[in-house]
């Protein structure tokens, strides 16, 4: 992924904290020109004092979006890698999830990344040459209880980057998926924070259990810091791997969906996440 052109730069959405600031940082560290964004400007401050550039980004909406490219082409820059990392998770069984719930998360972590592809894409087609890298998540692999939208949109997105990968690279642009297992950041407390889980639901007899989803990522969770330098490495191949899996379990919850019957892992999930407890 070297750049060879020194007016590209890499364009990283959900810079504010967690995975996305660490991976502009690393970016930043092996000599790339990066362009971090996030919804509030005053939570990348830290990278602006390192030099690099920031601007705020809803990327749910299409103006955001015209307005930073618009930045870019002003000071005669163009995306040369798109790193497609904002997200979140709409926790809570299936039967709490409002609908308005399942659109923000599909907005969020689906449509939105397909928006700023589409829209950095006329460019790199243009040189022949371009990465875009899709920042998903194992739980796209294999699906928990009360996680269903969250595991269903990240799931979509694995599914859109598939068919990115081998329609884009006949025209020299490489489309990377990453599956992050746990990784330190705010996702968990944010998640639990905004479980969705209604007073009189039947759920709420194993609401510790909704709860320990919502933290589950957190546990035994590999650093931010170090969990971006590694796949910045990685990127920055000749030739990058079509999938990176780092962090806790990345690589073993795919193999355990594979392998193990599903009623069988059916049954160690209920378990899990006391579900039991409800007969």
């Amino acid at each position: 992924m070297k750049q060879h052109r020194a007016n590209e730069v890499v364009l990283i959405t959900g810079c504010g904290s967690g995975i996305g600031k660490a991976l502009a940082l690393a970016f930043h560290q092996r000599g790339h020109r990066v362009c971090a964004t996030a919804r509030r400007l005053q939570s990348m401050e830290d990278l602006a004092a390192r030099g690099i550039h920031t601007l705020s980004l809803d990327v749910t909406q299409e103006s955001d979006v015209h307005r930073v490219l618009e930045d870019l082409c002003s000071r005669g820059e163009s995306v040369g890698v798109l790193v497609n990392n904002a997200g979140y998770g709409a926790m809570g069984p299936l039967f709490d999830v409002p609908a308005s719930e399942w659109q923000k998360q599909f907005d969020v972590n689906l449509f939105a990344p397909m928006a700023l592809t589409r829209a950095v894409l006329p460019g790199m087609v243009q040189r022949r040459k371009g990465l875009i890298v899709n920042i998903s998540s194992v739980s796209g692999v294999m699906t928990t209880p009360f996680a269903g939208a969250y595991c269903a949109s990240k799931a979509a997105l694995n599914a859109a980057s598939d068919a990115l990968r081998m329609e884009l690279r006949p025209l020299g642009i490489r489309v990377v998926t990453v599956q992050p297992g746990g990784i330190q950041s705010a996702f968990g407390d944010r998640a639990a924070d905004d479980v969705n889980l209604s007073p009189d639901s039947p759920y709420q007899a194993v609401r510790e259990g909704v709860l320990s989803r919502a933290n589950e990522s957190q546990a035994d969770a590999m650093p931010a810091a170090r969990f971006a330098r590694e796949v910045v490495a990685s990127l920055d191949r000749p030739h990058p791997p079509a999938l990176i899996r780092l962090g806790p379990k990345s690589t073993l919850l795919p193999v355990i969906k594979r392998v193990l019957p599903t009623g069988w892992l059916d049954r160690i999930l209920i378990t899990r996440f006391k579900l039991d407890l409800l007969k």
